[in-house]
C-alpha cells in the first residue's frame, strides 16, 4: 500500500523533516521542507515495486501563489494547487525518493501547504490507504493555456494503444497539439497519439513525448477519459436523485411529471429515466415528461432516476402516487384551437403556434398530427415537430384535450414545406476521387487553388468499400484491384488507406501549405479535407459508398434487418465518429471524427447486377428502401447527441430499368436529402470494349433526339421527369454533369459528323488503362483535330476529327450554360458533377454563372 508523509515546521531559516508517523503502512512517503518562499517536496517510495504516476495536491491562504516550479508544473485553482512531477520522476523505483530532483517552488509568501494529498491519500500518510492504481491513468496540468497529459501504464505490460476524450466549456477551443492530433466537435475534444508515442511500457509514461495542446482559455479540462475509463482511475460517480417530484397535470388516461435536476456526478448528465411502479415506461432528456396509456381512475407510482453520459444511473426519486381521473366527472368537450400558424422553417423541423382553447374543467393539453398521424402532445400552445425530410411538403392539425380526454375537433389543416439542404440557391456537388492524386496529380489543394472549393456546396469523396467477410463498411486496407476490368472479384477487400489518411503530403500538396510530418494519426486525402472544411466552413463533405467496383455487396448488407442496423452502424463508426482502424501508424480512435458530414450511396444498381460478379436480388427493392431508413435513424439518433443533422444523398440511375427494378422513388425520398441524378454515361464505350464499342451517342444529352437509333431513348429531360412524376421533390434533385469525355476510335461520317455512327472501339484513353475516357481538360488539350460541336436539337456537344478518327461526347460550358438554366426552370436543387480532376477549373466556373 502506497502512503505518503508530510512534515512541516515553519520556521525562520530552517525547516525539520519529520518522519513517517509509526502507524503508518509501507508506501509512499513525502515530506516537505520550506525556507522562507523556497518549498520542496521529497517523495520516497518504500515499497518493494517501481510506482508510476503520482501528483500532490494542496491548498493555500487566500492570495498565496505558487511559481517557479523546478522538476514539475504547478496549476492553481483559487487556492488549491496541483503538482505534477516531470517525466524523470514520474515513476520511483523500489526503494527510492526523488532525489536530487525532488520538486521546487516559490510561494508568494512564506506559509505553509495544507490539506496536503497524494494520489488521493492523505500526505502524511494517516487515513485509508488510496485504492490500487487504475491500469492507466492520465493526468492533466496547465501551464498558462498550453495543456498537457500525461499517460501512465501502471501495469507490467505494454500498453498498446491509447487515446483520450474530454470536454470543455462552451465557446473553449483546443488547437496546436505536439505528440498527439487533436480534434473537436462542439465541446468533446479527442486526443489521438501520433506513432512514437502511440504505445506505453510497463510501469512508464509518455513523457518526455506527452502531448501538449493550446487552449483558447486558460481552462481544466472536465469529464476526461482514456481508453473509455476516467482519467484518474477512479469509479464514476453516478448522478443524485431527482427531487422535489410532481404531477402538475392529470387526465384520465396520462399523468404529466416534473422535478427538480439532479446534481451530476462524474460525468454530465444524459436524461432522466421514468419508472412506473418497476417499469420503465420513458427515458426524457429535459426535468418534465407525460406518461401515457394509463386507466381511467387508478392509483399509480412513479419515480425518477437520472443518468450521465456514459449510462451510469442514480439513485431513484421518492416515489410519488397519483390517481388518473374519473371520466364520468366531466364530459364536455374544450373548444378548437385557434390560428394555427408556422413561426419557423428549416431542412428538418417547423416550429407551430397556435391560440389557446378554453373548457369547463381545464385544458390539459395539445395532440399535434402530421399527415393525420399523432406526432407529440404538449402542454403549452407552440411546438416544434423534428425529424422532417428536406423539401418536402406536411400537413398539421392540432386539437384540444382536456382534464378527462375530452378532445375538441381538429384546426383546419395547415400544409408547411421544409427548406431545402441548401437554405437558399442551387447545390453544387462535386466527386473526389481518392485515386486522383496518383496519375492525375489531383489533390484536395487543387479544390482551393482553382477555384471550385469556393462555388461548390457539397464534396464527395469516392468511394468507400465493403468488407466481403463482416458485411461492414471496410477500411484500414491497401490492397490492389484486378487489371481485368470484367472481373467478378476486382473489388474483393480492397481499398485505399494510403490515399485516405496514411500518406504524407508535402507542403506544395497541402491546403494549408504546411506538410506533414509523417508522425500524424492523419495524414492523406483526410487530412487535407480536414484543413479545405476550415477554409470552407460551409462546405459539406460526405463519404461516397460502393461505385462501379465497389457495390458487390450492397445486396448482402441490405437483405436483412439485423444486416441493415450492422452495415450502418459499421459505416457511422469509421466515417462519421472517424474511429479509423490503424494503417502505418495512422488513424485510430476519433482520428477522422468531423470530417465527414453524412453519408453519400452509390450502390450500381439494386436489382441489376452492375459490374460483373455483383450480388443482386429481386428483394433489393425494397432492402434498398429499408437501409436508406436505417441510415436515416442512426445518423438522426447520433445528431441528438452531437447537435448536428448529417445529411444522406444517392447516385441514382438514369436507365428506367434500373429505376423500376431499384428504387421505390416516393418511399426513398422520405429518408433522402439528395438525389444525385444520373445526366451522363447514357452511351460509351467500355475500356475493355465491352458496352456499346460499335456506335457513337451522346451520353448527357438533354433532350431526346428523333434520329437516336439505340432502342432506349435516353435523355436528361426523360430521366428528370421519371424522378419528378414519382414524386420526388424537385428541391431534392441534382443534375449529373461530366466533368469528363467518352470517346470512340475509328468513326464514320455518316454526313453527320459521327453523331450515331459506326465505330470501331473505344479511343485512346487519358490513361492506358482507361481506353473510350478522357478527363474534358485533357481531352481539349490532347485530342488534336478534334473540332467542337454543338447539337441544338439534343443539347449535346461532341467534337469530331474526320471520317475513320475519333468521336468524343462531353459536357463543356455551352451546354452546361443550356443545362443549368433547364434546371433552374424546373425548379430543381442544383447540379453534381463527375469527377473534380476533369476540370481546371472551365467548367465549374460555367457552373456557377449558370446557377447564379
Amino acid at each position: 500500500m502506497r502512503r505518503l508523509v508530510i512534515a512541516l515546521v515553519a520556521l525562520a531559516t530552517s525547516v525539520t523533516v519529520l518522519a513517517p508517523p509509526a502507524q503508518a503502512a509501507p508506501g509512499l512517503t513525502a515530506a516537505v521542507t520550506r525556507t522562507g518562499t523556497q518549498a520542496k517536496f521529497v517523495v520516497t517510495n518504500s515499497t518493494t515495486t517501481a510506482v508510476t504516476g503520482w501528483s500532490i495536491k494542496f491548498d493555500l491562504p487566500a492570495g498565496v501563489t505558487v511559481s517557479g516550479a523546478e522538476h514539475a508544473t504547478t496549476t492553481q485553482t483559487g487556492t488549491r494547487v496541483t503538482l505534477t512531477p516531470a517525466y524523470y520522476i514520474n515513476t520511483i523505483g523500489a526503494g527510492r525518493n526523488t532525489e536530487p530532483y525532488s520538486p521546487t517552488f516559490t510561494l508568494s509568501a512564506g506559509v505553509d501547504p495544507t490539506a496536503c494529498t497524494i494520489n488521493g491519500a492523505n500526505c502524511d500518510g494517516t487515513g485509508e490507504p488510496p485504492p490500487p492504481a487504475a491500469p492507466t491513468t492520465a493526468s492533466f496540468s496547465l501551464s498558462g493555456t498550453t495543456g498537457k497529459y500525461v499517460v501512465n501504464n501502471n501495469t507490467d505490460a505494454a500498453l498498446a494503444s491509447w487515446s483520450i476524450v474530454f470536454e470543455l466549456p462552451a465557446g473553449v477551443t483546443a488547437t496546436g497539439a505536439q505528440h498527439s492530433t487533436i480534434s473537436q466537435s462542439g465541446r468533446l475534444v479527442t486526443l489521438v497519439p501520433v506513432y512514437y508515442n502511440k504505445s506505453v511500457a510497463a510501469r512508464g509514461s509518455t513523457e518526455p513525448y506527452s502531448p501538449t495542446f493550446t487552449l483558447s482559455s486558460a481552462v481544466e479540462p472536465t469529464s476526461c477519459r482514456i481508453n473509455d475509463v476516467r482519467c484518474d482511475g477512479g469509479a464514476d460517480a453516478p448522478p443524485t436523485a431527482p427531487a422535489n417530484l410532481r404531477s402538475p397535470v392529470k387526465t384520465t388516461r396520462t399523468v404529466s411529471l416534473a422535478w427538480d435536476a439532479a446534481t451530476p456526478g462524474s460525468l454530465p448528465l444524459a436524461g432522466y429515466e421514468v419508472y412506473q411502479g418497476t417499469s420503465l415506461v420513458t427515458t426524457v432528456t429535459g426535468t418534465a415528461a407525460t406518461v401515457t396509456g394509463l386507466s381511467p381512475n387508478t392509483a399509480y407510482a412513479f419515480t425518477v432516476r437520472a443518468k450521465d453520459s456514459r449510462g451510469n444511473r442514480g439513485p431513484a426519486s421518492t416515489a410519488l402516487a397519483v390517481t388518473t381521473n374519473n371520466p364520468s366527472d366531466d364530459t364536455q368537450a374544450p373548444t378548437v384551437p385557434g390560428g394555427l400558424r408556422s413561426t419557423a422553417v428549416d431542412s428538418a423541423s417547423v416550429s407551430l403556434a397556435w391560440t389557446a382553447s378554453t373548457d369547463n374543467r381545464g385544458v390539459a393539453g395539445y395532440d399535434v398530427f402530421v399527415g393525420g398521424v399523432l406526432n407529440s402532445t404538449v402542454a403549452g400552445t407552440s411546438a416544434v415537430i423534428t425529424g422532417l425530410s428536406p423539401s418536402t411538403a406536411y400537413t398539421f392539425t392540432v386539437r384540444a384535450r382536456d382534464l378527462y380526454d375530452n378532445v375538441s375537433a381538429f384546426t383546419p389543416g395547415l400544409q408547411v414545406s421544409t427548406a431545402d439542404v441548401v437554405g437558399s440557391g442551387y447545390a453544387r456537388v462535386g466527386y473526389f476521387v481518392q485515386w486522383g492524386i496518383y496519375g492525375r496529380q489531383f489533390f484536395v489543394k487543387n479544390l482551393d487553388t482553382n477555384g471550385s472549393a469556393a462555388k461548390m456546396t457539397h464534396l464527395n469523396y469516392a468511394f468507400g468499400n465493403i468488407d466481403p467477410v463482416n458485411l461492414t463498411c471496410l477500411h484500414g486496407v491497401t490492397k490492389g484491384t484486378s487489371a481485368n476490368p470484367q472481373d467478378p472479384n476486382q473489388g474483393d477487400g480492397a481499398g485505399d488507406a494510403e490515399a485516405d489518411y496514411s500518406r504524407p503530403f508535402a507542403a506544395s500538396q497541402s491546403v494549408d501549405g504546411v506538410a506533414d510530418t509523417g508522425w500524424e494519426s492523419l495524414r492523406g486525402n483526410y487530412n487535407q479535407l480536414r484543413k479545405l472544411k476550415v477554409k470552407y466552413p460551409n462546405l459539406k463533405v460526405l463519404i461516397s459508398l460502393g461505385g462501379w467496383t465497389y457495390s458487390k455487396y450492397f445486396s448482402d448488407v441490405a437483405a436483412t434487418d439485423a444486416a441493415r442496423k450492422k452495415f450502418v452502424s459499421s459505416c457511422l463508426d469509421i466515417y462519421i465518429k472517424g474511429n479509423l482502424p490503424v494503417y502505418n501508424a495512422a488513424g485510430g480512435p476519433g482520428s477522422a471524427a468531423g470530417i465527414f458530414d453524412g453519408i453519400d450511396l452509390d450502390w450500381e444498381w439494386p436489382g441489376a447486377e452492375g459490374h460483373a460478379g455483383n450480388h443482386f436480388s429481386p428483394a433489393d427493392k425494397n432492402n434498398n428502401t429499408l437501409l436508406i431508413a436505417e441510415f436515416r435513424r442512426q445518423l438522426d439518433a447520433l445528431s441528438t447527441t452531437t447537435g448536428k443533422r448529417y445529411q444522406i444523398t444517392a447516385f441514382t440511375p438514369a436507365d428506367p430499368a434500373k429505376i423500376a427494378a431499384g428504387w421505390d422513388l416516393a418511399e426513398v425520398a422520405k429518408s433522402m436529402d439528395i438525389f444525385n441524378v444520373q445526366g451522363y454515361d447514357f452511351h460509351g464505350a467500355g475500356s475493355d470494349n465491352s458496352w456499346e464499342p460499335n456506335r457513337t451517342g451522346h451520353q448527357g444529352n438533354l433532350y431526346p433526339d428523333p434520329t437516336d437509333p439505340y432502342a432506349t431513348k435516353f435523355s436528361v429531360e426523360s430521366t428528370v421527369n421519371t424522378y419528378l412524376n414519382a414524386g420526388v421533390p424537385p428541391r431534392k434533385i441534382t443534375l449529373g454533369l461530366a466533368f469528363y469525355g467518352r470517346g470512340w476510335q475509328g468513326v464514320a461520317d455518316g454526313g453527320r459528323k459521327g453523331v450515331w455512327q459506326t465505330a470501331t472501339g473505344a479511343a485512346p484513353g487519358q490513361f492506358a488503362e482507361e481506353a473510350g475516357t478522357r478527363g474534358y481538360a485533357n481531352l481539349v488539350a490532347s485530342v488534336p483535330g478534334c473540332a467542337v460541336q454543338h447539337d441544338e436539337v439534343a443539347v449535346a456537344s461532341y467534337c469530331y476529327t474526320g471520317a475513320g478518327g475519333q468521336w468524343w461526347t462531353f459536357d463543356d460550358v455551352w451546354s452546361i450554360g443550356k443545362k443549368t438554366a433547364w434546371l433552374r426552370g424546373r425548379g430543381l436543387l442544383g447540379a453534381m458533377f463527375w469527377e473534380m480532376s476533369g476540370d481546371t477549373g472551365t467548367l465549374i466556373n460555367a457552373v456557377d454563372a449558370g446557377l447564379r
